[in-house]
């Protein structure tokens, strides 16, 4: 396997003390270059006659060889490290999100009608009219990021307590693209039928549920049945915001290809909540070709093991990932790390197309099939054409709170999708350049304002 690029997700800070002579930074920066490291700011902190104190910000590919840099720096003749520092950590410290107040409490009147007494004629009026609550409390703004724990990004079963750093990176996200006040609510069980309680029970305070990093096949359950009892949006971004993001960079990859999504073959690996999700809604857009698999193989009829998503998705054809990626247009990878060979590429359609989504190690390494395939696209942010759910699940929500729509209806998905992979002109696009950056101010807009509309269509937006 090619070694991993360095990224800022192994992003260390380095403060030394270094002789104040010539040549001394050069050694330095030399060491950190020779160990593999990607050297980022750089920053002078004070000066004197004899020694100098900088920080240095550096990118390495892992846990060892964060401490093969270390150990190089160290070597260096001269040179005292007087601090290292994980910048991934650091900015985890206290947590990312906090709760601060719209108002200024400035004097006894402000206080009377913020709290008591003059809460009191608001809570009778939401009483006697219960809509206003959307107007006259933080619900209409409010997403709850709900986990049980159980499947946290492709680590496994961490818990709820695991769960709670992604679980506020995306409260994160929701504020800072879209403008929604988003809270996680980490749930110390893992029952399904305690899960949808508590949701329930939780719902008078959200305009709407974000489900995230539930094990399959329980997510599908869950999902199924709060969207049928509850009244507020239900949306389970790790089925359907990657489904919207790959069906999106999936259109603008075909244009450069000259291929249509219902004449083409396309794989899927990975055939939990993420595969089965993108198989259903690249079906809605017209795809006709799909083959599933999961870790044994093709989810073929001949197979007794698959459970009620899987057989949705059974095909008459059996075999291996290999076999079913023979002579296949597209490659779609939601799986694990290395399942995909250099020959299996090889063995694909003219123009291939690979999207190999799994993270933080895609299925395959895309320095290894740079002139096999025509479109490659990862999950991550130091490759070309990063498939990040961030592109959807902001404007999802924001669109959905927005028209009040009582559900997220596949249209929306739909929508959503192409309103995404418009915002890449025609004179723009190209095989590095499939989809916009997650920085896009446009994005959000566009995918809440291609929701309103579908919603409205559909039938399920109360404004």
């Amino acid at each position: 396997m090619a070694q991993l690029t360095p990224n800022s997700s192994y992003s260390l800070n380095l403060r030394l003390k270094i002789p104040n002579r010539a040549g001394m930074l050069a050694r330095i920066t030399q060491a950190i270059a020779d160990a593999g490291g990607n050297l980022g700011d750089l920053t002078l902190i004070s000066r004197s006659r004899h020694d100098v104190v900088r920080e240095l910000h550096v990118d390495a590919s892992g846990e060892d060889h964060v401490e093969a840099i270390v150990q190089a720096v160290k070597a260096v003749e001269d040179i005292e490290v007087l601090d290292i520092c994980d910048r991934t950590f650091q900015i985890h410290e206290g947590g990312k999100i906090s709760v601060e107040s719209k108002l200024e409490l400035n004097n006894q009147d402000d206080l009377a009608m913020a709290y008591t007494p003059g809460v009191g004629r608001v809570c009778l009026e939401i009483a006697e009219h219960p809509d206003r609550v959307f107007d006259l409390t933080i619900k209409g703004n409010t997403i709850a990021i709900v986990t049980d724990g159980s499947a946290v990004l492709g680590l496994g079963n961490l818990g709820p307590a695991g769960a709670l750093p992604v679980m506020e990176g995306k409260a994160l996200l929701f504020k800072k693209f879209a403008g929604l006040d988003a809270f996680p609510i980490c749930l110390d069980t893992q029952d399904t039928d305690a899960i949808v309680t508590a949701v329930k029970q939780l719902a008078p305070v959200f305009g709407g549920v974000n489900l995230e990093d539930i094990s399959a096949p329980r997510c599908f359950e869950i999902e199924a049945r709060l969207r049928k009892e509850l009244d507020i949006p239900v949306f389970h971004d790790d089925q359907h915001g990657t489904a919207i993001v790959t069906l999106a960079a999936l259109m603008n990859a075909l244009k450069l290809v000259n291929k249509t999504l219902p004449t083409v073959k396309v794989v899927i690996n990975g055939a939990g909540a993420a595969g089965v999700a993108i198989a259903k809604l690249l079906q809605r857009a017209g795809a006709s070709r799909i083959v599933l698999c999961d870790s044994k193989g093709i989810l073929s009829h001949s197979r007794d093991d698959l459970n009620e998503q899987k057989r949705e998705f059974a095909v008459e054809e059996s075999g291996t990932l290999a076999d079913a990626m023979a002579g296949a247009d597209i490659f779609l990878g939601v799986s694990a790390p290395g399942v995909v060979s250099v020959a299996m590429v090889e063995s694909m359609a003219k123009d291939p197309i690979v999207f190999a989504m799994a993270n933080p190690i895609p299925e395959i390494q895309p320095e290894l099939v740079a002139d096999k395939v025509a479109v490659m696209a990862t999950g991550r942010s130091d490759y070309p054409n990063q498939i990040n759910n961030v592109l959807a699940f902001p404007g999802v929500l924001r669109g959905a709170l927005d028209c009040r729509a009582r559900e997220i209806t596949p249209s929306m998905y739909l929508e959503a999708a192409l309103a995404i992979a418009d915002l890449v002109s025609p004179q723009d696009l190209n095989r590095e350049h499939i989809i916009p950056s997650v920085f896009d101010d446009r994005v959000a807009n566009a995918v809440a304002s291609a929701v309103k509309h579908a919603a409205r269509v559909d039938g399920v937006a109360v404004k």
